[in-house]
């Protein structure tokens, strides 16, 4: 039956603790112990513990809704039933725990014969300090439930587990997956380390995916690798394509192959498996000399995981590497799609989100969209609770370089060269990072650093030769190290480079657009160039992804063109590859090359204040710096110190308007005009 109580009148509500303690003393034993059990979680209608069923059965006291009723009218029990707040905390704290286990384990004794899951009830008891194998196997239950899906609570519910007796190594590998997935990095690799110590450790193969994916997110992906190679093939199991993932990466294919061979069929028809396989196989395409394969089975293997919603422990997510094959083939559009519908899907976990964040920044500043670059960094940091991963870091950093890099902003490049350089130091190179590698290479060849960091560029080439050096991956990175001789003013560096985009370029569209753009690059630097040809290289960089590059190269290109028409029309191409703000104007990162140039239908694009505002000497000064003369060489031909041909440069910068160094150069151009150019 369901007893129907009266409210009780506000006045009758026990005022504090101690008056309720005071009046509880003064009810019967009965009553006291029918409140009792409904404090421990028995309810009405419903059994009741066994001692006190027997003594209502034998007639002792009042019946069950007298006493109810009673309770009630003395504001004990809420109209529903349940014991007043204060009434409940003051049976419990002034009863014996013993007492309190005894008659809990009688609840959950109930809830067993009737076959009934304990559920929130089993949190609550476990939270009271119960230890009760049943309440235990219950909450490792509902931790398991909830694993895939929700780590959040997996992680809680295991934690509550083993507050009620569960056994701490029994479910070390699942807590530590919990831990890795809400992003606590440090909790996931204190409990495998104590779970791998033992000698026959349970749920082996979880605890070695759990591992490698730790590993991999500290920025020591061949450390991950090195935990399948020590569980071996007989052990690995449905893990082999994670194994895969990881020895490629850290440029072992021999063993990836050995581990999973091309081709090889999901460990079960689950969508989970399959995108699984997929991404396995996917990154072995990715190796091949025409590696276009590659990238639809990955962004399958993306699409599949995005639908199943499951967080597993693994050195990336499909989503990320799928990003990251797009942005080495020149598809930074498709690369940002990619990430953006696998953030939303909450691939991987909380743990992947800051990764894929950053893997959109990367794809904005790629299309030199700076501002949205920058908000996809604003949303990897606050992307979970947690401080970024190594690997993360090192991405986030690199970004920075880049940005500062395209922003031709001195002092923030060095800013941010600086805390990459810290960056790297607490990650390894592997062949997923070759990007932000890349974008540091240039960098330090600018900052004249590379002697400080070389011996990571040489790890790189190492790395790709021994994974036969692919094309895709290492066409990207050729293309940085052109860049970065460029910088160097190193032709014999340059030549090895050159070549290899060569040769690559029979199979990828990419590679013949690089290596036209560094066939330009070496010929405007040599004073030696068609206007067409290097319109078309910068053009050309723009069909894949580089607009900033090809507006780059149109720029340089027309600070050093003969003819005032070559260099109308190339400002002008370097104007048009370049994306314009929403009001207009050139964004911040618009290199200097196309900031307020005149446009080809303004007559002679002459401004009659520029000539007039530079003195004969800085006439002088200026040709020597269009002839891409250094202080210490300025002040040996005209006879004054490298400081004061520093002070000249600066003057005159200021005087024009220039924002850097290559806009300097053109606005110099322009204030010489054609009468005036520069010495042979």
């Amino acid at each position: 039956m369901r007893h129907q109580a009266t409210p009780a009148t506000e006045s009758s509500l026990p005022a504090n603790p101690q008056h309720t303690a005071a009046q509880l003393r003064g009810e019967d034993a009965v009553l006291r112990e029918l409140l009792l059990a409904l404090s421990v979680g028995f309810t009405l209608p419903g059994p009741l513990p066994g001692e006190l069923s027997r003594r209502m059965a034998d007639g002792e006291g009042e019946s069950l809704n007298s006493l109810v009723a009673r309770a009630e009218s003395s504001g004990l029990l809420n109209p529903d039933g349940t014991v007043m707040g204060t009434v409940q905390h003051a049976l419990l704290s002034s009863t014996p725990t013993p007492r309190v286990h005894a008659l809990q384990r009688e609840l959950v004794g109930c809830f067993a014969a009737d076959g009934r899951p304990l559920g929130e009830l089993a949190r609550q008891l476990a939270r009271t300090g119960l230890a009760d194998p049943r309440v235990a196997a219950d909450l490792e239950k509902a931790g398991d439930r909830a694993l895939e899906h929700n780590p959040g609570l997996a992680a809680q519910l295991y934690d509550e587990a083993l507050l009620a007796g569960a056994d701490e190594l029994a479910t070390a590998a699942r807590r530590a997956q919990a831990a890795f997935a809400i992003g606590d990095l440090d909790s996931a690799s204190r409990i495998i380390d104590g779970l791998l110590m033992c000698p026959d450790p349970p749920d082996l193969r979880l605890g070695a995916d759990v591992s490698a994916a730790v590993w991999a997110q500290r920025g020591m992906l061949a450390r991950g690798a090195d935990v399948y190679t020590w569980l071996g093939p007989e052990r690995v199991g449905p893990s082999r394509p994670a194994a895969a993932v990881a020895m490629i990466g850290s440029g072992d294919r021999e063993g990836a192959e050995a581990m999973f061979p091309k081709g090889s069929a999901p460990a079960s028809p689950t969508s989970l498996a399959v995108a699984q396989a997929q991404m396995a196989n996917g990154i072995m395409e990715s190796l091949a000399g025409d590696p276009h394969q590659g990238l639809p089975i990955l962004i399958h293997a993306s699409d599949m995981l995005n639908a199943s919603g499951a967080a597993l422990p693994a050195p990336d997510t499909p989503g990320a590497l799928a990003a990251l094959v797009a942005l080495h083939s020149g598809e930074p559009h498709l690369a940002e799609t990619i990430v953006r519908a696998a953030a939303a899907a909450g691939q991987g976990g909380d743990a992947a989100k800051p990764r894929l964040f950053l893997l959109q920044a990367w794809s904005a500043m790629q299309q030199d969209n700076p501002d949205e670059a920058r908000l996809a960094i604003n949303e990897a940091s606050k992307a979970n609770h947690w401080p970024l991963v190594p690997r993360d870091e090192f991405l986030c950093a690199a970004l920075e370089v880049g940005l500062a890099r395209r922003s031709g902003e001195v002092h923030g490049l060095v800013l941010a060269w600086e805390r990459a350089r810290e960056a790297m130091l607490h990650t390894t190179l592997d062949l997923y990072s070759l990007l932000p590698w890349g974008e540091l290479m240039i960098t330090a060849a600018r900052l004249r650093e590379t002697r400080r960091v070389s011996h990571y560029f040489d790890e790189a080439w190492k790395l790709l030769r021994d994974l036969g050096e692919p094309p895709l991956w290492a066409v990207p990175f050729h293309w940085a190290a052109v860049q970065a001789a460029l910088l160097n003013e190193s032709p014999a560096a340059l030549g090895p480079h050159a070549a290899a985009l060569a040769r690559a370029a029979d199979h990828s569209h990419l590679a013949s657009l690089l290596a036209a753009a560094g066939k330009a690059w070496v010929s405007v630097l040599a004073g030696k160039f068609q206007p067409a040809d290097v319109e078309a290289a910068a053009r050309g960089l723009n069909t894949v992804g580089m607009p900033w590059e090809g507006a780059r190269l149109a720029g340089h290109a027309a600070a050093r063109a003969d003819e005032r028409k070559d260099m109308l029309r190339l400002l002008s191409c370097a104007r048009d590859l370049h994306p314009q703000s929403s009001s207009g104007g050139p964004k911040p990162s618009v290199q200097a090359e196309v900031h307020n140039v005149p446009d080809a239908d303004q007559g002679n694009g002459t401004r009659p204040s520029d000539a007039s505002v530079l003195s004969e000497r800085e006439k002088e000064v200026a040709r020597l710096v269009l002839e891409g003369k250094t202080y210490r060489e300025i002040g040996e031909a005209i006879y004054i110190s490298p400081r004061t041909a520093e002070h000249h440069i600066a003057r005159m910068r200021r005087r024009l308007g220039a924002e850097n160094r290559s806009d300097l150069l053109v606005r110099l151009r322009l204030a010489l005009g054609p009468e005036e150019p520069p010495r042979e």
